[in-house]
């Protein structure tokens, strides 16, 4: 995905968050986040979205340059929510994608806030949904992006988790282009983006797929070929808190 795309993305889902939250207000519980309901979801959207703008206007090079802000009133989580948005919205467009600022990846610019925010708010708006009742999916192109973001940045590789998958692991998107292949090394997991076979093979909606990674949905919304056991460690070997 391009800029461009990535802001669009950034706009439809901002937009479709609230409506959503505005449809079943701020009590309901979120089926995806146990122990949160919808006030909650709306004060962690709007801090994230606080805390990455200033980081973008401030120009900041360390997490310590930007506090976190509060919790709004429910009379006001909205308004706040809205607010932060919006400021989000105006320094990335406004701002190179190459310009430097701190991040907790090993990408220290922009761009890689862009397309973090972008998928943000695509599985959050998810969990909006989810919470109004109605669970619409991820867009495909989004959602297969996504993939590959959770796989580079939020897989668990670490040796003693890779140790106990006990094979390999290939991701097929059915909708859009996006395939991978995971495998355990000495060192850990290594993905590759390639058509191979894997000890077990995921296959369904690129939407599907990312909600699964990120433990939205369970294994039995996809397709599993080959051993499921496998499958099943894998979804779960990441820790997302």
């Amino acid at each position: 995905m391009d800029r461009a795309a990535y802001l669009a993305a950034l706009r439809r889902d901002t937009q479709a968050f609230a409506t959503a939250i505005d449809g079943v207000g701020l009590q309901a519980p979120v089926p995806s986040c146990p122990e949160w309901n919808t006030g909650d979801l709306v004060h962690h959207v709007s801090q994230i979205f606080a805390f990455w703008g200033s980081i973008i206007a401030e120009r900041a090079t360390s997490r310590d340059a930007v506090q976190r802000v509060g919790r709004e009133p429910d009379d006001r989580l909205m308004d706040a929510y809205r607010r932060h948005a919006a400021r989000l919205l105006e320094v990335l467009e406004d701002t190179d994608p190459s310009t430097e600022v701190w991040t907790w990846s090993s990408q220290h610019d922009v761009a890689f806030i862009l397309r973090r925010m972008a998928q943000e708010i695509g599985v959050h708006r998810w969990d909006a949904d989810d919470a109004a009742g109605h669970r619409a999916p991820i867009e495909a192109e989004l959602a297969s992006d996504g993939i590959d973001e959770f796989l580079v940045l939020f897989l668990d590789g670490r040796p003693e988790k890779a140790s106990v998958l006990g094979g390999s692991v290939h991701i097929h998107c059915g909708d859009v282009a996006g395939e991978w292949t995971i495998r355990p090394t000495g060192d850990g997991l290594s993905v590759s983006r390639e058509h191979a076979k894997g000890d077990c093979a995921l296959r369904g909606r690129a939407s599907d797929l990312l909600l699964a990674l990120w433990r939205r949905i369970g294994v039995d919304a996809l397709d599993v070929v080959g051993d499921r056991d496998v499958a099943e460690r894998f979804l779960g070997a990441s820790d997302l808190e």
